[in-house]
């Protein structure tokens, strides 16, 4: 497999990961990642994604990530999770945006169709833009009510 991203660990960060390691200091999934990220590295052993995987018991595309990661947000990045940008519970639409929506289903179906459908309202809701972007799952688990 072809690497992407080719990791290029400074001394001070190949320390820092050594150190987890010899200490197993922090999480496990930071125990778990710290040495992937050193075989990683172009300047160390120089390891091949699959190679990799199959030492540590992961999957190829958990390598890539990692190299990814490290790469681009440095090498103590790519120990610790990422942050989702939109974590479940969040509300994807504004009250207001929510209440046109269902004025919009209030009203007849458009041509073509006998009732409205999941489907059917994603697409007014864009193309009148009450929202900037949406999709039939969208305005699912809008409409849908609160737990």
């Amino acid at each position: 497999m072809r690497k992407w991203s080719i990791v290029r660990l400074t001394q001070q960060a190949r320390v820092a990961l050594q150190s987890v390691l010899k200490k197993l200091q922090g999480t496990g999934q930071t125990v778990r990642r710290a040495p992937i990220v050193l075989q990683a590295d172009t300047d160390g052993p120089k390891g091949i994604d699959e190679r990799i995987a199959a030492a540590y018991a992961c999957r190829t595309r958990t390598v890539a990530r990692l190299r990814q990661r490290c790469v681009e947000h440095g090498g103590d990045a790519a120990l610790h999770r990422v942050e989702r940008q939109h974590p479940p519970g969040e509300k994807l639409w504004t009250g207001a945006q929510e209440a046109r929506s269902i004025a919009t289903r209030l009203g007849p179906p458009p041509k073509g169709s006998t009732h409205w459908t999941l489907r059917v309202l994603a697409r007014p809701v864009v193309a009148w833009a009450i929202v900037d972007a949406g999709s039939d799952a969208t305005v699912r688990r809008t409409r849908k009510k609160p737990a």
